[in-house]
């Protein structure tokens, strides 16, 4: 179904289609039909253009329709390898996780979303669904909330209700007989983020995936803003509240070492990083 990129339509207006593409299949439109309709284009444009990313490798075809494709791999993971945060925050994170064990995520606002930018997995063995590149409401990660603690609180209860529909729209397979996550009560939520914002250190208990706690502080950049946070994620059974407890000084500092780097990159021309002693409190 491939065709040369020659017959693509000309001008900016098919770079901003061609991009709606991508965006429409991440979304899950994955045939031609659905691909036009979410765009607004007819069958013949949806072709040209379906088929110019095809060529070029940003899709490809499977039985179950069009996929992003690996071209499309590379270039968020050389994306995300050349972002100065990344870069930066690299070492503080891989010590945290051989600190402590578990898996250590960085994490960033886009809108009203929580986008993962890196993950250091855990020695554990435990594998769960976070992964550089994946987006979820704010409201709803340990991560997300550390980037939503300088709100107001009517920004906390609109990113609450998102976060809130969000989860009301995902239908869990039965597992064991287990009931859908259920989101607590917006006043009980409203106390924990106004706790969260008082001791800088903020929890997830098993409000995102069944299982999973963490434990996340907020990072900032040299005008004291938010520009990013830190999270340590394990299975329940090795995040008890003491352990979470025990958890929460050592992603704070972390968080406050990657806050200095930012604020002083220059200190910081490459990646080499030693921990220092006392730098995570046992």
């Amino acid at each position: 179904m491939t065709t040369s990129l020659s017959t693509r339509p000309a001008g900016a207006q098919a770079l901003m289609r061609g991009l709606a593409v991508l965006d429409a299949v991440y979304e899950g439109h994955h045939d031609l039909a659905a691909i036009g309709a979410h765009i607004q284009c007819t069958r013949s444009t949806t072709h040209r253009l379906v088929s110019a990313l095809l060529h070029a490798g940003y899709l490809r075809q499977s039985a179950h329709g069009y996929q992003l494709g690996a071209r499309l791999a590379t270039l968020g993971t050389r994306a995300r390898e050349q972002m100065p945060l990344v870069t930066l925050a690299r070492p503080i994170i891989e010590a945290l996780a051989q600190h402590c064990g578990d898996s250590v995520h960085l994490g960033i606002r886009d809108g009203d979303d929580v986008v993962y930018l890196d993950k250091i997995r855990g020695s554990r063995g435990l594998e769960m669904r976070s992964r550089p590149g994946l987006r979820l409401p704010l409201a709803l990660t340990g991560v997300g909330r550390a980037l939503m603690l300088d709100l107001d609180e009517a920004q906390w209860q609109r990113l609450y209700t998102l976060a809130c529909n969000h989860q009301a729209r995902q239908v869990e397979a039965p597992v064991a007989g287990l009931a859908p996550l259920i989101p607590p009560a917006w006043p009980d939520y409203q106390a924990r983020l106004l706790d969260y914002q008082r001791t800088g250190i903020v929890l997830d208990l098993e409000d995102n995936e069944r299982g999973i706690r963490c434990v996340a502080a907020p990072v900032r950049d040299e005008r004291g803003m938010i520009v990013a946070a830190i999270s340590i994620a394990s299975a329940t059974p090795w995040m008890s509240d003491a352990r979470l407890a025990e958890l929460g000084p050592s992603v704070r500092d972390a968080a406050a070492q990657l806050s200095q780097r930012i604020a002083r990159p220059e200190h910081y021309p490459d990646s080499a990083f030693s921990l220092s002693a006392g730098a995570f409190h046992d």
